[in-house]
């Protein structure tokens, strides 16, 4: 949540969603409500021992990063948090 503070702040994300499925946690955020989401970030616990439990999907669905750890994952996201306040 401080990393979505933080975008918020520097205007770069306005709202976001949360879905609990069978299979996954989703956190979506957006750059305003009626759009599709920029950015989703997934829990699903069944890719633990695969690929990482957590990861990072772009508008486009282009999986951006993939790991166990989601403050590794989230890392992707700030590298654009320090693009968005230069």
């Amino acid at each position: 949540m401080s990393l979505y503070g933080r975008m918020v702040a520097a205007g770069e994300w306005r709202d976001y969603g949360i879905s609990c499925l069978r299979d996954a946690a989703i956190f979506s955020v957006f750059r305003r409500t009626a759009e599709n989401p920029l950015y989703r970030i997934e829990k699903r616990p069944k890719l633990r021992g695969k690929q990482g439990q957590y990861s990072i999907i772009g508008i486009d669905g282009q999986v951006l990063k993939r790991g166990a750890d989601l403050k590794a994952v989230l890392r992707v996201l700030e590298r654009k948090l320090i693009r968005a306040v230069k």
